[in-house]
């Protein structure tokens, strides 16, 4: 044999290994993302009418955050936050975008790196399936944005019924378009592309494809098959369902299951739940047979609180829920599982969805570019113990449209609102549903906090695009409701 080849050969047999080795000591990340589940609607906080034994697994497996935020009270500025592990505020998406296919800039900006862009430089496979609604032109599509796979669609929500799935192109044009009524029957019109986009087909990477099941369960199929793909590699599963988000849909399998709940919405939500908590036991029962379970981190949690009154979410004793800064806006279902690695227990201090980038780059050492440091940290040393204190000492909203902020501090939380002519400040430890205003009585306290909002506030940009509440169908609707108020 040729001595070139000879020490070719043994160089592939010493590197071969240690590049295998390599890729098994880095952990796989799967987040599963819930759309719009009410704070009180898992059983782990204290779900009665809902049973989701599966999400339960991942809290009673590992970590049960009770002060688990996202980065914003609705969907798109909030997934912009987690997959970007910094404030979306910094780099001026602070609005849901409108679903326009001709506009690059609606959507995330090209100055950011995605969590899935961040872990192609340490050799991971990525997928997202699901719910995207960081863009809808092309050039925000997914697989341009660091992921290697992609199964689901591109707006912000979806209609749930393969039948109804009936717009095959994603890029459709145009703020009106005909498409067949829900019942299957005539035709009609819809104003505004957000409407339509909830029609279309699913993508499989950038096909349409026509789907056979209701949508919660084509996602939850997906998901174990991505995982079977990719068993061999580090892989990072971004699991984004949209359930239970509107439109209000159900199959009779799952509204079956709860025959005790009279009210339709209610009874709809709960089956759209379950039918959520199915899939998560499929893909955890899969991690399991694959021998998968302790070298993948399983995070679950919702992008927001839920919109009670539209959806029939329950908050339980938050404030408000989706869109607010309350509370009930954005503190949310949340729980980790590694297994081996994480013991059970209960988190009572505040962590954030910008935490699972900010953990996942310091475990593989993924290099942060240092001009767009990250707003989330590794939390893994202090679950463990290896790390005191606490891994925020604030938390910040800022709804730029609203005028409407808030921070907090430790166990106070200061709210404000009318260009600052008013601040509201609570002591979550003590009033957590936040309906003792103290502000009166600790004046040094709402000037303290007051200062670290302007503070961060002072490195935020304005948004920079039109959001979907500028777009003329959403104004009508918003008018329409007032006036029946």
């Amino acid at each position: 044999m040729n001595s070139k080849l000879i020490i070719l050969c043994c160089c592939l047999v010493l590197v071969g290994p240690n590049i295998d080795a390599q890729n098994k000591s880095k952990p796989n990340l799967i987040v599963i993302m819930a759309d719009d589940l009410g704070y009180a609607d898992v059983g782990f906080n204290g779900s009665k009418d809902i049973p989701t034994p599966n999400i339960d697994q991942i809290a009673e497996n590992g970590v049960k955050f009770t002060n688990g935020y996202t980065s914003y009270s609705v969907c798109g500025p909030s997934r912009a936050g987690f997959i970007t592990g910094r404030y979306g505020q910094r780099f001026g998406f602070e609005r849901n975008p409108q679903y326009r296919v001709d506009n690059p800039n609606m959507g995330l900006p090209k100055t950011e790196k995605t969590i899935a862009e961040h872990l192609k430089t340490v050799g991971y496979t990525s997928g997202i399936i699901g719910k995207w609604h960081l863009g809808a032109h092309k050039s925000n599509h997914p697989l341009n944005r660091g992921f290697d796979e992609f199964f689901g669609h591109l707006g912000g929500g979806h209609t749930y019924f393969p039948k109804n799935l009936v717009l095959k192109d994603s890029y459709f044009t145009g703020d009106h378009i005909q498409i067949p009524n829900e019942e299957g029957g005539g035709k009609t019109w819809r104003a505004g592309a957000e409407i339509a986009s909830y029609r279309t087909w699913i993508m499989r990477d950038h096909e349409p494809v026509k789907t056979e099941k209701y949508l919660t369960e084509e996602f939850s199929d997906e998901a174990v098959r991505f995982v079977e793909r990719n068993k061999e590699q580090p892989f990072f599963l971004f699991l984004s369902y949209n359930a239970p988000h509107t439109p209000m849909q159900a199959t009779k399998k799952y509204l079956d299951r709860f025959p005790a709940i009279r009210e339709k919405k209610r009874k709809t939500y709960a089956a759209m739940v379950s039918a959520l908590d199915d899939g998560v036991g499929q893909l955890l029962n899969r991690l399991k047979e694959l021998n998968l379970e302790e070298n993948t981190i399983v995070v679950f949690l919702s992008d927001n609180g839920g919109p009670e009154k539209k959806n029939a979410s329950n908050n339980g004793v938050l404030r408000e829920g989706k869109s607010s800064i309350y509370e009930g806006g954005f503190r949310v279902p949340f729980a980790i599982q590694w297994k081996g690695k994480l013991n059970k227990s209960i988190c009572n201090y505040p962590v954030s969805s910008l935490d699972i980038l900010g953990t996942i780059a310091d475990l593989t050492k993924v290099e942060i570019e240092k001009d767009k440091p990250l707003d989330g940290v590794n939390i893994i040393p202090f679950l463990t113990g290896k790390e005191k204190g606490t891994p925020h000492k604030n938390i910040f909203i800022r709804k730029y449209d609203q005028k409407l902020y808030s921070v907090r501090d430790g166990n106070l939380k200061l709210v404000v609102k009318k260009n600052g002519n008013r601040k509201e400040l609570y002591n979550l430890e003590k009033d957590i549903s936040e309906s003792n205003n103290i502000a009166s009585s600790n004046k040094e306290d709402v000037k303290r906090l007051y200062n670290i909002l302007n503070e961060w506030e002072s490195e935020l940009i304005d948004p920079v695009f039109l959001g979907l509440i500028h777009t003329k169908a959403w104004r009508n609707r918003t008018k329409k409701k007032s006036q029946k108020k």
